[in-house]
């Protein structure tokens, strides 16, 4: 068994073209695990990733601030407690809104991929 304490995982650069501002950080809870991908992605007020995919469900748990979760169709504003399921292949983007910094725990599977569609 081993317990993680997520405040004292460290903060570590995420500054990918993913995003849309290099101010983002990533924790690496679990990284021995091979059946499952948790992080902590920690974004700058009004920083988000751009539109993409994955080919596996993904899960986010909102842990701090307030966020948006959007697809092609509708946004919609999550904050700490919220749970977001995301289908495999749905476009979608989620980060912080312009007046909040935002994090969230995600949980996918390690052989996901992402497509990024939106440059």
């Amino acid at each position: 068994m081993q317990v993680i304490t997520s405040n004292k995982v460290e903060k570590e650069s995420f500054s990918i073209p993913l995003f849309t501002d290099p101010d983002v950080t990533i924790q690496r809870l679990l990284p021995e695990s091979r059946e499952f991908d948790v992080n902590i992605v920690n974004f700058g007020k009004g920083v988000r990733n751009k539109f993409h995919v994955h080919d596996h469900e993904q899960v986010l748990i909102v842990t701090a601030g307030k966020g948006i979760i959007a697809t092609e169709d509708k946004e919609v504003v999550i904050t700490p407690g919220d749970v977001v399921l995301i289908p495999a292949n749905e476009t979608h983007w989620h980060g912080a809104t312009e007046d909040s910094e935002f994090s969230h725990i995600y949980l996918s599977n390690p052989a996901s991929q992402l497509t990024q569609i939106e440059e």
